[in-house]
């Protein structure tokens, strides 16, 4: 990808992917829960990118009662082969053209490294798919307007990561907004960040960095709750300018791995988010541990902390002007977990039962970011001109 692709230029102008959800036609099962769970007729899932989200996605996906993984593709068809002998998965192919033209399916998931999500999405949708993409869903937000709205053409649906917004404890939150609990909100504060990933150089390179792989949940919750950002104001760095990466000795790191971002959503409210690869974290990458509050919220009236990551939520601390000592809330056990989003797309596409995550709300996350980059390259406030439907949860 050209290292002017994530520069806000390229798109401004562009207008937001908008409109009502498409009709899925013979896709649509009846509603009732007895007959979702007997369907005869699953979505047949092809998931390209076997290196290790395909670990967390897999298992899910296997238990899925609205779907059945029926292909698989890596362009090291070794990977591909050896997710396939443990899931059982018959089709193997080392690209995406040959998985196209091989063994029927309908929804493509799409695991692979950033950088390579726009091209592919746009493929699988050319050939009649429907996609379910890690996140982002395009390079650029011009390229990622360009994908749905060529999904819409030819009559299918994209949507991609993070599912953040499908939580208990979101929900929660998202509730005792609307309700006033916490009175004229004003401030919001978000990070996310571990020592970076050993595995894979992508992260690092351009199109990667720690926004587009990490600061992407926490800017996805805080829109979510406080509604589609205005403009935003950024100061991202380097701070370890080489990395070891496995197999592939110490490499350049060309993109920000330390982000700070302030968000306006209008009517008084600010945000902020960090996020970065320099963090040390007791849990090491894995954070489902984590028992701080990683999002907090303040206003006149209450103060409000997600206790974990909004990818792994562990409970909800609300304290109000009404009853000041800290009370936990959402707790208990529950099935959210944040893989579950190409099953969830699945169970769409099968019933039609709509998702919470759209791909208007994962393109003005992706505004946002570039935007960051923007404001870093230029000192500049940047105007956002991205928005999707909110709330989200009323």
């Amino acid at each position: 990808m050209p290292s002017d692709d994530l520069d806000r230029r390229t798109f401004v102008g562009k207008t937001a992917a908008a409109g009502a959800a498409l009709t899925l036609g013979s896709l649509l099962q009846p509603s009732t829960a007895a007959t979702q769970a007997d369907a005869t007729k699953k979505i047949r899932i092809g998931l390209i990118g076997c290196g290790s989200v395909s670990g967390a996605y897999l298992p899910h996906l296997s238990k899925c009662p609205y779907g059945e993984v029926v292909s698989l593709c890596d362009i090291k068809p070794e990977r591909a082969e050896n997710r396939g002998n443990e899931f059982q998965i018959a089709n193997r192919y080392p690209h995406i053209k040959e998985m196209l033209k091989g063994v029927e399916f309908d929804l493509l998931v799409n695991t692979t490294d950033m950088q390579e999500h726009e091209h592919l999405n746009r493929e699988a949708i050319e050939a009649g798919k429907h996609v379910w993409s890690e996140k982002p869903i395009g390079n650029s937000v011009a390229g990622a307007q360009e994908v749905l709205a060529l999904a819409k053409s030819k009559g299918v649906r994209i949507w991609g990561a993070p599912t953040a917004v499908n939580s208990p404890q979101f929900a929660f939150m998202a509730k005792a907004l609307g309700a006033g609990k916490l009175g004229r909100v004003a401030a919001a504060h978000a990070d996310y960040g571990h020592e970076g990933p050993h595995w894979s150089s992508f992260f690092y390179e351009v199109g990667g960095g720690s926004l587009p792989d990490l600061g992407v949940y926490n800017i996805t919750s805080l829109t979510g709750l406080f509604g589609p950002a205005k403009s935003v104001v950024a100061m991202l760095n380097i701070v370890t300018p080489t990395r070891k990466i496995d197999g592939k000795g110490t490499i350049k790191v060309t993109e920000e791995d330390n982000a700070m971002l302030i968000l306006d959503h209008g009517n008084g409210v600010l945000s902020h988010v960090q996020s970065g690869f320099n963090y040390f974290n007791p849990h090491g990458h894995d954070g489902s541990k984590e028992v701080r509050h990683t999002i907090s919220m303040v206003g006149s009236h209450g103060f409000m902390g997600l206790v974990g990551y909004d990818w792994a939520p562990l409970a909800v601390d609300l304290a109000t002007m009404d009853a000041p000592e800290i009370k936990r809330n959402c707790d208990e056990p529950n099935d959210y977990v944040w893989q579950q989003g190409a099953s969830l797309v699945a169970e769409t596409l099968a019933t039609g039962k709509e998702t919470l995550f759209t791909p208007e709300h994962s393109i003005h996350v992706l505004d946002i970011i570039c935007a960051a980059r923007e404001s870093q390259k230029t000192g500049r406030r940047i105007d956002l001109t991205t928005s999707f439907k909110w709330p989200i949860v009323s």
